[in-house]
């Protein structure tokens, strides 16, 4: 894995709110979007990607991203970067969460990283 992309994985993951690293070894790291209902919408490979374009990229899809990783989420910003609440009955075409699939990455230094088989 790239140290652009692992410097990403350690540093700003931390940061985002509705990001959940999900470590696989030996997989290319990886964005993988999902809405609501944990259906995959898209993946966007992030092997060839620099520390500050992944940023960019998040930004521009609408992920929060906190000064500190103990601040808290605005409450209007709270399902970002879904634009709709997941608690209503029409499934909604954003996505709500997102993971980072990684190779040489653990979030074992983040006891709050979820760790679910989606």
């Amino acid at each position: 894995m790239r140290q652009s992309v692992k410097a990403f994985v350690m540093q700003d993951i931390p940061l985002y709110h509705n990001l959940v690293m999900k470590h696989i070894p030996g997989a290319d790291p990886e964005l993988v979007l999902l809405n609501h209902y944990y259906e995959e919408l898209d993946r966007i490979a992030l092997s060839d990607m620099t520390r500050s374009e992944i940023n960019e990229l998040l930004e521009k899809l609408g992920f929060y991203k906190k000064a500190q990783p103990e601040d808290e989420v605005p409450e209007e910003l709270r399902f970002a970067p879904a634009k709709d609440s997941p608690f209503k009955d029409d499934r909604p075409l954003k996505s709500s969460m997102s993971t980072v699939d990684t190779e040489n990455a653990s979030s074992e230094s983040n006891p709050e990283v979820k760790h679910t088989d989606l």
